[in-house]
């Protein structure tokens, strides 16, 4: 896969899952906490861009060659606090968090997103694998015949 196909594939669909994970659980925090509040178009729009560079550090995870287990679990690992430190740090520069509960509440909330994304991605790549695989055996019996 080249690095084109990459952002297409993986960073606009990364996008839609992180916006509609945002959008989900902030909707549930406000129902529970700020049942009278509602969403502005200032809110989708922030939301929207957290969503937009949450995707874009995907790069991070990008290879062209194949890698290890374990560098792909070390990749993983500074995507995760790459994401937690750029959002808090964006968070608290346009007012979105304020004092150590916020940064711990929305700590949690990047953590729990990831922890979705990456189940979302690792089931549709799986999924991949699947499909690649029966056709490699549909080419070996074509082939072996």
């Amino acid at each position: 896969m080249n690095f084109f196909e990459f952002v297409v594939q993986k960073i606009i669909k990364n996008f839609f899952i992180i916006f509609a994970s945002i959008i989900m659980i902030v909707t549930i925090l406000r129902q529970i906490f700020y049942p009278d509040m509602a969403f502005d178009l200032k809110s989708i729009y922030i939301i929207m861009a957290i969503s937009f560079l949450s995707a874009l550090t995907g790069f991070i995870l990008y290879s062209p060659n194949d890698l290890s287990e374990k560098k792909m679990r070390i990749r993983i690992i500074i995507h995760f606090f790459t994401l937690e430190i750029l959002l808090i740090v964006l968070g608290s520069a346009i007012n979105l968090v304020d004092g150590a509960l916020g940064i711990i509440s929305l700590a949690l909330q990047i953590a729990v997103i990831y922890i979705i994304v990456r189940l979302l991605s690792w089931r549709n790549d799986k999924q991949d694998a699947k499909k690649i695989n029966e056709k490699l055996k549909a080419l070996k019996k074509d082939f072996g015949e």
